[in-house]
């Protein structure tokens, strides 16, 4: 059913009725029009517009998947001051490092499982080259050739490709003969370049973290995109962000998902910053759902988030919940998440959609449908 524009509920702010008057009838809100929701939308406001997107572009479908997370090592040769995950590669008694079979044999721990999808970043290590991860990509595509392998940060393939003195254009085309799929959205956290030399000067910089998105695009691969938000950025700095984003959506179409990130402050070179408050995350979600007009679905990532809050996300335009994941993904835990140990069944899913009135739909990476748990007692496996 349409669902029609209340004249009597917009805001008498002329700025905020006249974008709420273009969503609805489906335009484009332009950079100053997203600064201006960020400086006066309040929730109220900014949630009901994001819902009604939401709801426009996935009725009340909320999607999930079932996966699991490899990281191989949290050895990193960078220094970025937001991160509790990463430690100095000598420090071996706070660094694990994982060899082949090592995560080969996590892999098989999930041969009896209808796992869907492999989720694979981790640190910059030194030792972890391109022929390296090939090498395990191409160990999983042969014991398990169903499983989607989504992996590596624009973060970690920079420092492979230069390493191996490979273009990323030579790059991405190697890994996906090896079997890489697509990639997560890891990496970009904030693109200002008087930002991002605040809280990591020595990783990729906007241009890079694109470029090899956009090559992976142009290969047929699909990526998703991120923003660590809530730390020292300005809201200028979000719109900036999520411009850049749009802008490479609209010319390749190649992003499956938006997923913003909640900087946490737990054991950092950032603790002195104080965390967003739970107002401005979904806030920040509404916003991003009614700016990211081109991506087809906005994610909570509820081990972030905690399960009540991303619950919570279903009304400000969050129209996916991630996945099953596992207890063994690290690097939010690590960084004070709300989950410390971030596992979930596929029954935890549907029970928290669901509680959420929304309707729980199992996907593949890709966004092609398993199965739809609607029904009012469905089997779970």
């Amino acid at each position: 059913m349409a669902i029609v524009m209340n004249e009597a509920i917009l805001p008498k702010d002329p700025d905020l009725k006249h974008i709420a008057k273009k969503v609805y009838a489906g335009g484009r809100i332009t950079d100053d029009e997203c600064l201006i929701l960020f400086e006066k939308g309040s929730l109220g406001f900014t949630g009901a517009l994001a819902n009604y997107v939401r709801e426009k572009l996935h009725g009340d479908i909320t999607y999930f998947n079932r996966n699991f997370h490899i990281e191989p090592t949290n050895a990193c040769i960078y220094t970025c001051n937001f991160c509790s995950y990463s430690r100095v590669y000598a420090h071996r008694d706070e660094a694990w490092e994982l060899g082949l079979e090592q995560m080969l044999d996590i892999v098989k721990k999930y041969d009896n499982e209808p796992v869907t999808e492999v989720h694979i970043v981790g640190g910059v290590h030194p030792k972890m080259n391109l022929e390296f991860f090939a090498e395990l990509l191409r160990k999983i595509k042969a014991h398990r050739p169903d499983l989607h392998i989504k992996g590596f940060t624009a973060v970690e393939l920079d420092y492979m490709f230069r390493k191996a003195k490979k273009t990323v254009e030579e790059g991405m085309q190697y890994l996906k003969n090896a079997g890489l799929e697509s990639m997560p959205g890891g990496g970009a956290e904030i693109f200002a370049p008087e930002i991002r030399k605040q809280i990591c000067p020595d990783k990729v910089d906007a241009d890079g973290w694109l470029k090899i998105h956009e090559t992976a695009h142009n290969l047929g691969m699909h990526t998703n995109a991120t923003m660590l938000y809530g730390h020292i950025e300005s809201f200028a700095d979000r719109v900036d962000h999520m411009r850049r984003l749009r802008e490479l959506q609209d010319k390749t179409g190649g992003f499956n998902t938006f997923i913003p990130l909640k900087f946490r402050n737990k054991d950092n070179d950032m603790s002195h910053v104080p965390e967003s408050t739970l107002i401005e995350d979904m806030r920040l979600y509404a916003i991003a759902r009614i700016y990211m007009d081109n991506f087809p679905h906005l994610k909570a990532y509820w081990p972030m988030l905690g399960r009540q809050n991303a619950q919570l996300a279903l009304s400000f335009g969050v129209n996916d919940l991630d996945g099953t994941i596992d207890d063994t993904t690290k690097i939010y835990s690590m960084a004070g998440a709300e989950e410390q140990t971030p596992s979930m069944t596929t029954e935890d899913l549907v029970v928290l959609i669901k509680q959420a009135k929304r309707r729980p739909v199992e996907r593949g990476t890709l966004y092609n449908i398993i199965k739809d748990y609607s029904e009012a007692e469905p089997e779970y496996s």
